[in-house]
């Protein structure tokens, strides 16, 4: 695990077994590295930033990073808080996408959204799209990091751990969706959404998940 990783956990030490452990599986379980490898400085929002661990990686790779985390699991956002409380460049909040959208409108450098869509209905997924471009300057980066559906046996395995993850042990918050979408339908949507698709990327060697990074740009 690298020093980066590494000093991000760091900040978790004093929670509970049971948040500590959920942090260190998403550690080990996701890409978040190589997502946070692509953004640039400046303002960026994580929505749907559930523990912090991905804010907390940004802030720390880059302290002149302004980082704003956004979660509506209260109890998520509550640890994150004190988490992150000695880091003086991340500013984490209950709320949606919709709603930072309304405050922040055009002023952010870029957004990242994690492991995020698939846990909404297919209808919400456009609006979704749509309040992120609302968020963005012109030219501002979107990185949505999702489980790609390729109908592999690493698909399968996603949705059953998602499944135990959100209907049996209630670790994760659902909105009806739990939805894993081929390439082509993240690009079409992203576009229709205002987006341009830079580049589509597999991070999924290494890992027993199909992981997908659209990264995107606002027109």
């Amino acid at each position: 695990m690298s020093g980066l990783m590494s000093q991000a956990l760091e900040l978790y030490a004093h929670l509970p077994s049971g948040e500590r452990f959920h942090v260190h599986a998403r550690a080990s379980s996701a890409p978040l590295l190589a997502v946070a490898s692509r953004l640039p400085a400046g303002t960026v929002a994580d929505i749907g930033c559930g523990h912090g661990l991905l804010s907390a990686v940004m802030a720390l790779a880059v302290p002149e990073r302004r980082v704003l985390g956004v979660d509506l699991d209260e109890r998520k956002v509550h640890w994150a808080k004190q988490a992150l409380s000695g880091l003086p460049n991340v500013s984490l909040d209950v709320g949606s996408v919709e709603e930072l959208a309304r405050t922040q409108p055009h002023t952010l450098d870029a957004v990242v959204v994690c492991d995020v869509l698939y846990l909404l209905p297919d209808e919400r997924w456009p609006g979704f799209l749509r309040s992120v471009r609302g968020l963005l300057k012109p030219g501002g980066r979107f990185l949505l990091k999702e489980v790609e559906g390729d109908r592999s046996w690493k698909h399968a395995k996603a949705l059953a751990q998602e499944w135990v993850m959100v209907s049996l042990l209630g670790r994760t918050k659902a909105s009806g969706g739990m939805v894993l979408k081929p390439r082509v339908d993240g690009v079409r949507l992203l576009r229709d959404a205002g987006f341009e698709v830079r580049e589509v990327v597999g991070l999924g060697a290494g890992y027993t998940t199909p992981h997908l990074l659209y990264d995107a740009e606002a027109r």
